[in-house]
C-alpha cells in the first residue's frame, strides 16, 4: 500500500495502459484506438469540469449544453454555405440577430447610465420593441431557409473552413455563453447554480433540436469534413498499399487503424497542451488564490478578492475547455446529432470522471476520463459475457435467461454505481487526490 501511495499517479496510469493494451491484444487494435480517442475527449471535458469544481468549487450541471455548443461550432465552421438558403432567408435571420444584439446593448446602456424606476420602464419598453422587431425578420426568414430542399439541406450551412478551426471557435462560443450565464447565475447558492445551469443546458439543446435553419435540427448534419485522411484515399495510394504489405496487414484494417491513430495524435496533442497550461496555472499565484476562494470565501473576500468576478473567470475558462471537447467529439464522429446530447453521457459521466479521478488534480481528472469511459464501453460486452456464463446452465427457452441476457446492457449503469461507491468509501478524495505528485 505504501508503494501505491508514493507512486499513485504512475501506478494508476500504468494500470490504465495495461487495460487498453488488453483490448488491443484480446479484441482488436481498431477498437482499442477507438476507445482511446474517446477517452482523450472525455479527459478534456473532465479537465474543464475540474477547473470549475476542483479549482473554485462551482457546481456546473450544464456540461451537456457547452459540449453541444462546441459540436454546433464544428458544423458552422466546416460545412460549406448553402447558397440557396442564404438567398431565401439568410439576410432576414442575420437582421434579426443584429436587432437582438442592438436591443441587448441598449438595455445594458440604460441600466448602466440610469437609475430609479425609469430604468425598469425603459428596459421593458426596449425589450418588447426588440422582440417584435426581431420576430418580424426572424419568423419568415427561418421558414424560408428551412423550406429549401429540407431533405438534404434546409439550413444555412457554415463557412467551409477546416474543421480544426472549430475547436477554437467551439471554445470561444462556449466561453461567451458561459459569460452570459455566469453573469446571471454566479450570485446564486451552489444548489441554485446547479439547477440554473441544468435548466439553461436543456434550453440550449431544445433550441438546437428545433431550429432547423441552424444545423438541421433532429435531421442531423452528416459527412463533416475530416482533418485526417479518408480510408478510401489511403487504400488507393500506392505508398500506403506498399506500407501495408511491409507490415503484412490487410489494407482495409490497416487504413482504418491509420485514421484512428491520426485522430489520436491530434487529440493527444490538444490534451497535452491544455494539461501543461492548467498545471502552470494551478501552481501559480492565480491558482492559489482560486483554491483560497474555494476553501474559505469569507476570508478571501476579507483579503480584498472579488469573489464573483473570479468565479466568473473560472466558469468561463472551464466552459471553454468543455466546448473544445464537444468540437473534438463532433470532429471524430463526422456528424452532428443533437439527440445524442443526453445528461447521462455529457453531465453525469463527466462528473463521475472528476470525482473518481480526484477533483482539484488535473492528472486525476484525466485518469478519471480514461478509466470511467473505458469501463462504460467495456462493461456492456463484459456484462453480456457474464450473463451468458451465469445462465449457461439454464434452458435456451428459459424466460429468466432471456431476460438477463436482454438486459445485460444495463450492467454499465450498475457498474458505474458500484465504482462510485467503492471510490467514495476507500478513496474519498479520488484515485489521484489534490496535492499528489
Amino acid at each position: 500500500m505504501r508503494i501505491f501511495h508514493d507512486n499513485r499517479r504512475f501506478f494508476c496510469f500504468g494500470v490504465m495502459a495495461l487495460l487498453l493494451l488488453a483490448v488491443g491484444f484480446f479484441q482488436s487494435w481498431n477498437l482499442m484506438f477507438q476507445i482511446f480517442n474517446l477517452c482523450l475527449i472525455s479527459a478534456v471535458m473532465a479537465l474543464g469540469v475540474n477547473i470549475q469544481w476542483g479549482y473554485v468549487g462551482l457546481f456546473n450541471v450544464g456540461v451537456m449544453g457547452f459540449a453541444a455548443l462546441g459540436g454546433l461550432s464544428a458544423v458552422i465552421i466546416s460545412v460549406t454555405p448553402v447558397q440557396e438558403a442564404w438567398l431565401a432567408g439568410g439576410t432576414r435571420i442575420v437582421s434579426a440577430g443584429l436587432i437582438t444584439i442592438i436591443g441587448a446593448g441598449l438595455i445594458a446602456f440604460v441600466r448602466y447610465k440610469l437609475a430609479g424606476k425609469i430604468t425598469n420602464y425603459l428596459t421593458v419598453v426596449v425589450g418588447i420593441l426588440t422582440y417584435f422587431a426581431a420576430r418580424h425578420f426572424y419568423i419568415p426568414g427561418a421558414g424560408a431557409v428551412e423550406a429549401v430542399n429540407p431533405a438534404l439541406t434546409g439550413y444555412l450551412g457554415g463557412l467551409g473552413l477546416p474543421i480544426l478551426f472549430s475547436w477554437l471557435v467551439g471554445g470561444l462560443v462556449a466561453g461567451c455563453a458561459a459569460w452570459f450565464i455566469g453573469k446571471i447565475t454566479l450570485g446564486l447558492r451552489a444548489d441554485y447554480l446547479a439547477i440554473a445551469t441544468l435548466g439553461i443546458s436543456e434550453i440550449l439543446i431544445l433550441i438546437i433540436k428545433n431550429e432547423d435553419w441552424l444545423a438541421r435540427g433532429v435531421k442531423n448534419v452528416i459527412g463533416l469534413p475530416r482533418p485526417v485522411a479518408y480510408e478510401r484515399d489511403l487504400q488507393a495510394s500506392n505508398w500506403f498499399i506498399n506500407l501495408a504489405e511491409d507490415f503484412g496487414a490487410d489494407i482495409i484494417t490497416f487504413s482504418s487503424l491509420w485514421v484512428k491513430v491520426s485522430y489520436s495524435l491530434l487529440f493527444l496533442g490538444c490534451l497535452v497542451v491544455l494539461l501543461i497550461l492548467f498545471e502552470l496555472a494551478l501552481k501559480s499565484p492565480w491558482g492559489r488564490m482560486m483554491r483560497a476562494i474555494r476553501d474559505n470565501e469569507t476570508s478571501a473576500h476579507a483579503m480584498g478578492k472579488d469573489i464573483v468576478a473570479r468565479k466568473l473567470q473560472v466558469f468561463v475558462l472551464g466552459s471553454i475547455v468543455i466546448g473544445i471537447g464537444g468540437a473534438m467529439l463532433t470532429t471524430l464522429d463526422g456528424q452532428f446529432t443533437p439527440t445524442s446530447y443526453q445528461p447521462m453521457r455529457f453531465t453525469f459521466l463527466i462528473w463521475v470522471m472528476v470525482i473518481v479521478g480526484g477533483s482539484g488534480n488535473n492528472w486525476g481528472s484525466i485518469l478519471g476520463g480514461f478509466f470511467i469511459w473505458f469501463v462504460w464501453i467495456e462493461s456492456e460486452p463484459v456484462g453480456l459475457w457474464l450473463m451468458e456464463l451465469i445462465t449457461s446452465g439454464l434452458e435456451e427457452d428459459s424466460t429468466l435467461k432471456e431476460h438477463l441476457v436482454r438486459n445485460a446492457a444495463h450492467m454499465r449503469l450498475l457498474t458505474m454505481g458500484v465504482i462510485l461507491l467503492i471510490v467514495l468509501k476507500y478513496f474519498p478524495r479520488g484515485l489521484i487526490p489534490e496535492g499528489t505528485k
